[in-house]
C-alpha cells in the first residue's frame, strides 16, 4: 500500500481540493524505461545548443503562465501570491541562465601537458537518468535548479515531487512537453517512499538529487550508497545572522525581518539565529521584535496544519526548557504568528534545531570571536549572513563561517548564477551557477598521443 497520498490541501482552510493516485508498478516501470530510452538516444541526436533552446522555451512558458502557476502553489502550500509570482520569475531566470551559458559551461577543457607530445582534453557528457526528489516549499524553483542544467547537459529526469504538490508537478510536466522535449526526457512520477527507494536502486538510474529533511537525506544517501549511485543533498539549515556593527540599525533590522519571514519562514537558507553584538543587542532586539510581531497581521499560513503543530511543539519545548517567548496570538490551524525566542541556552532543544516557520532566536555576544563560535555551533551549514561596517572584519568572519554560502550586508541576494548548497548536516553538492551543471556529468579525459 502507498505510504503517502498525493493531494492538494488548501492550508488556509484545510480543505482537500483534489487527490491524485500514486503510480502503480507498471507506471513506474514505464517511466523508468522511457527516461532510460531517451538517455540512450537524445544526447546523440541533439547538440548542446539545441537542448539549450528547449530549456529557453521552458523559461518562456513559465513567464507566459506565471499567474496560473502562481495560483497553483498558493493553493498547494499557502505561498502569498506576490511570493509565488516571484518564485515563477526566478525559476524562469534559472532556465534562461542555463540556456544562455550551457555551451560555455559544457565546452571541452584543454589541459596543458607537463610531458610528452599530443593533446589532452576533458570532455563533459551526460551520465544518464537522474531521479529528483523535490520538496513542497519552492515547488517550481527547486525543480528549475535541478532540471535546467541537467536537461541542457543531456541527462534525462524522473521527478518525484512532494505529496502536497501534485498540481504544480503536472503543470510543469505539461510545460516540458510543450517546450518540445522528447518523450522520456522529463517524466513526473507520483511514487511512495518505498517505490522511490526501488527507483534509486534500479540499474537504469544513474544518480539522485534530493532537497528535503535530514531524515529523507539520510534515507536517500543510504540507498544510493548501497547501490553505488552519486547523490546531491540539499537539506536543512539554521542560518546565523550576525550583527557586529551598523550605521543604519533600522535598515539592518528590516533585513533581519525579511530574512526570517521569506516564504513565511519556510526556507532552508532563511536567517534563523540572530547573533548580535552586546552594544547593539538591546536596541536590535526591541526593534526586531516589534517589527517581526507586527508582521503577523495578515501573515500567510504555513504549508499545512501539521507543520504548524510541529513548530508549536518546538516552541513550547523551548519555553519549557527556559527560553523567553515574545508572541502575539496563538496558532490557528495552519496559521502561526511570528515569534521571538531569547535566553536559548546550549542545553535547550531549540539551540540546535531548525525552526521552520516565522520564529527567530536572538543571542547576545561580546564580540567577533564569540559570534563566530556561536554561528558555527550548529549541526547545519547551509547559508549565513554577516552585517558589519568593517570590510576586513567581514572578510575574516565570512572566511571563518562553516557554511556553503555567506552573504555580507544583505539578504535575499540569491541569483541564478550563484551556486547554492551547504556543508555538515545541510548536505553536499551544489546547484545553480557554474557548479550546478557539474554535478551529474562524466568529465572524460581524452589523451591523444602525437
Amino acid at each position: 500500500m502507498p505510504d503517502i497520498q498525493y493531494a492538494v490541501t488548501d492550508p488556509a482552510t484545510g480543505e482537500v481540493l483534489q487527490t491524485y493516485p500514486t503510480a502503480e508498478p507498471a507506471e513506474v516501470e514505464a517511466a523508468i524505461e522511457a527516461a532510460s530510452r531517451a538517455a540512450r538516444t537524445w544526447p546523440q541526436q541533439s547538440t548542446v545548443a539545441e537542448r539549450a533552446a528547449l530549456v529557453r522555451r521552458v523559461a518562456e512558458l513559465h513567464t507566459e503562465r506565471r499567474e496560473m502557476l502562481a495560483g497553483i502553489i498558493q493553493r498547494e502550500m499557502g505561498k502569498p501570491l506576490e511570493d509565488a509570482l516571484g518564485e515563477v520569475d526566478f525559476s524562469a531566470a534559472i532556465y534562461t541562465y542555463y540556456a544562455d551559458n550551457a555551451e560555455k559551461l559544457l565546452a571541452d577543457q584543454p589541459l596543458e601537458l607537463l610531458e610528452g607530445d599530443g593533446t589532452a582534453v576533458i570532455r563533459r557528457s551526460p551520465i544518464g537518468v537522474l531521479f529528483g526528489i523535490m520538496p513542497w516549499n519552492f515547488p517550481y524553483y527547486q525543480v528549475a535548479r535541478f532540471a535546467g542544467p541537467n536537461l541542457a547537459a543531456g541527462n534525462t529526469i524522473l521527478l518525484k515531487h512532494a505529496p502536497q504538490c501534485p498540481e504544480s508537478a503536472e503543470a510543469m510536466q505539461l510545460i516540458f512537453e510543450e517546450a518540445g522535449l522528447p518523450s522520456g526526457a522529463y517524466v513526473n512520477i507520483r511514487v511512495s517512499n518505498e517505490q522511490a527507494a526501488e527507483i534509486i536502486a534500479d540499474p537504469r538510474v544513474a544518480a539522485v538529487s534530493l532537497t528535503g529533511s535530514e531524515r529523507a537525506g539520510a534515507a536517500v544517501a543510504e540507498v544510493a550508497g548501497r547501490n553505488l549511485k552519486k547523490c546531491v543533498l540539499e537539506l536543512g539549515g539554521s542560518d546565523p545572522f550576525i550583527v557586529l556593527s551598523t550605521d543604519d540599525l533600522d535598515a539592518t533590522v528590516d533585513a533581519a525581518v525579511a530574512g526570517r519571514l521569506d516564504n513565511t519562514g519556510q526556507s532552508c537558507n532563511a536567517a534563523k539565529r540572530f547573533i548580535v553584538a552586546a552594544d547593539l543587542y538591546d536596541d536590535f532586539l526591541a526593534k526586531f521584535t516589534g517589527k517581526l510581531l507586527a508582521a503577523g497581521d495578515g501573515i500567510a499560513p504555513l504549508s499545512s496544519e501539521r507543520a504548524a503543530i510541529g513548530l508549536e511543539q518546538q516552541v513550547n519545548q523551548a519555553v519549557e526548557a527556559g527560553a523567553s517567548l515574545a508572541i502575539e496570538g496563538r496558532r490557528d490551524g495552519a496559521f502561526f504568528p511570528p515569534a521571538v525566542l531569547t535566553n536559548v541556552t546550549e542545553d535547550n532543544p531549540a539551540f540546535r534545531q531548525e525552526l521552520f516557520g516565522p520564529v527567530a532566536t536572538v543571542y547576545r555576544v561580546e564580540g567577533e570571536g564569540e559570534a563566530l563560535a556561536l554561528a558555527n555551533d550548529t549541526p547545519f551549514g547551509l547559508g549565513s549572513y554577516v552585517f558589519t561596517t568593517d570590510p576586513e572584519q567581514a572578510a575574516r568572519v565570512a572566511d571563518g563561517i562553516q557554511a556553503g554560502m555567506v552573504f555580507v550586508n544583505g539578504v535575499l541576494a540569491e541569483g541564478a548564477e550563484l551556486p547554492f548548497g551547504g556543508v555538515k548536516r545541510s548536505g553536499f553538492g551544489r546547484e545553480m551557477g557554474p557548479l550546478g551543471i557539474e554535478e551529474f556529468l562524466n568529465k572524460k579525459l581524452i589523451r591523444t598521443i602525437a
